[in-house]
């Protein structure tokens, strides 16, 4: 069998991650429309993640957060972004890697997407590249439901995933 040197299942995912940087991107300079909203599950142990210490005690390997109606600040950078959002009724900044995301999806439109966690994280991954802010304080308006939902919950069978594992070879 021939040496892939060009790693493509590697530039394919770094693609399908751009995909999730563009759709994050576009909703932090236009608003989420319509009816589309993200459920994006992340290890909140990999590197460069940065959640408050009470969040990272209550979801210690993976977490999914929901941007649809309640999230403030949402940046977008190369490697990272930072949104904040209510839980419990509190206010709470949150950075992510995109290296760090396990699953994005737009339930909306019937959209998923599945990454695999590479072996070793890249080193741009440690350093998420957003300006550094400190968190304010917002109002909150009327409260749903803002508890993060685990992996295991947020599971929607209607969301079409696609992974990479049909292209590769065995």
């Amino acid at each position: 069998m021939a040496q892939d040197l060009f790693q493509y299942e590697k530039m394919v995912e770094t693609a399908l991650r751009g995909v999730a940087r563009e759709a994050l991107a576009r909703a932090a300079r236009d608003g989420l429309r319509g009816d589309h909203h993200f459920y994006i599950s992340f290890r909140t142990g990999a590197p460069g993640v940065i959640i408050p210490p009470q969040l990272l005690a209550k979801y210690p390997e993976d977490m999914t957060i929901v941007l649809q109606h309640q999230f403030w600040g949402l940046e977008v950078g190369e490697n990272a972004f930072s949104v904040t959002l209510s839980f419990s009724s509190r206010m709470e900044r949150l950075t992510i890697p995109f290296a760090a995301i396990t699953t994005f999806a737009d339930p909306s439109v019937k959209f998923g997407l599945q990454f695999q966690m590479p072996s070793a994280m890249p080193p741009d991954a440690a350093e998420p590249t957003l300006p550094a802010k400190a968190p304010t304080a917002l109002p909150i308006g009327e409260q749903t439901d803002d508890k993060p939902r685990t992996s295991k919950e947020s599971e929607r069978p209607a969301a079409e995933v696609v992974t990479l594992d049909r292209f590769r070879k065995r």
